[in-house]
């Protein structure tokens, strides 16, 4: 039989499609088969980044703090992953060694543009919006990156044919909450589903790890004089989650046939007051815990100082918002156990995060002689 593998480019570097034909001769079976298929999507090899597992992944929002997770996740396997941006490319060098060589394919992407978005998803069988925002500005607001920008990569990935669409979401998204981030991630959701009804939605409640904005922002508040809660944090619950599951829940999501047009509600395995987790932060630090209450009214003040910084401000007011709300149950949606996953307990990894706002004198202290935070029911 004759097998014919034509590569071509992706811009310069992706891959083609293959035509596979298999003719009978005179000596062997009758059989034949012709077929138009990627030559990325055939699985072979090994496992491991040398090797081809068939998925072709178009990762939006690839830079950002989960993103970097979840292209790791990807490449380590021996997927193919297109990653647009819109940074420097200085900014991507880090993602580069993730993957093996040609296997993440870098473009440059226009948000606004519905024809640059199609060249980066055209290819693909798999597309992973990941794409937000901690803050807005005058040129970028929440309803551009939450809503419009998720609409315009679901409707270009349903008429490309890609099989499964992965929009990541929050778990307290709601459309009378009082966040504005999560009034737009809400309206996000139901944007995307009309759009591609067989999207797959995780909703993570806030996640931790080593670049997070959760653990290392409240350690980071030591430099304030203490913690500013609003009622303490005793009226608020939280169940965060670590990053690393929220990546595998991603790939699980890939590889589960039965996923399409779920909603997934990813969270920790412990519920904790604001106030006791705070105050276990702070014992890992091995620093005092100085926590005071601040009216809502007050903090936002604050708050509003902050976002006139015009780089990355370091609060603001839907930040405070957000940071004390209650985190809500799904019993009714699966989770990260629906998924294979057994979720990560905090006191596991917090020092992961936490060893770098230690004293030099308590780098190496063990982790047993921090008292783990009380969990709630």
């Amino acid at each position: 039989g004759a097998v014919a593998l034509c590569l071509s480019k992706w811009g310069r570097l992706a891959p083609k499609r293959v035509t596979l034909s298999y003719e009978s001769t005179s000596t062997s079976p009758v059989l034949q088969q012709r077929r138009q298929v990627h030559y990325s999507l055939i699985p072979h090899g090994r496992s491991g980044r040398s090797s081809v597992s068939g998925i072709v992944a178009t990762v939006f929002g690839a830079t950002g703090f989960l993103g970097r997770y979840v292209v790791n996740r990807l490449a380590r396997i021996g997927s193919q992953v297109i990653i647009p941006y819109r940074c420097d490319p200085y900014d991507l060098m880090y993602l580069r060694p993730m993957g093996d060589l040609g296997q993440l394919l870098f473009m440059e992407w226009d948000s606004r543009d519905k024809e640059s978005t199609r060249r980066a998803v055209e290819h693909s069988n798999v597309v992973i919006n990941l794409v937000g925002r901690e803050w807005e500005t005058k040129n970028c607001q929440f309803e551009d990156v939450f809503v419009n920008i998720p609409k315009r990569i679901a409707q270009v990935s349903r008429e490309a044919g890609v099989e499964k669409f992965i929009q990541v979401s929050h778990l307290n998204a709601d459309m009378k909450s009082r966040s504005r981030y999560l009034r737009n991630k809400a309206v996000g959701e139901k944007i995307v589903r009309e759009e591609f009804p067989g999207a797959i939605i995780l909703k993570p409640s806030e996640m931790f790890g080593r670049e997070d904005r959760y653990l290392n922002h409240y350690a980071n508040m030591r430099w304030f004089g203490g913690v500013p809660l609003i009622s303490l944090g005793k009226k608020t619950v939280k169940q965060p989650v670590h990053v690393v599951d929220v990546a595998k829940a991603i790939l699980s999501a890939i590889k589960e046939s039965e996923s399409k047009g779920k909603t997934y509600a990813l969270t920790g395995p412990h519920r904790y007051l604001l106030y006791d987790l705070v105050e276990y932060i702070y014992a890992v630090l091995h620093r005092i815990y100085l926590p005071y209450f601040l009216p809502r009214p007050l903090y936002h003040l604050v708050a509003r100082f902050f976002e006139l910084n015009p780089f990355d401000p370091w609060i603001t007011r839907d930040k405070v918002d957000r940071f004390h709300l209650t985190d809500m149950k799904f019993p009714e949606l699966p989770g990260l156990e629906d998924l294979g996953i057994v979720p990560t307990p905090l006191e596991q990894k917090a020092i992961q995060v936490l060893r770098l706002h230690r004293k030099y004198r308590w780098i190496d202290t063990e982790m047993e002689e921090s008292k783990p935070a009380t969990p709630v029911s």
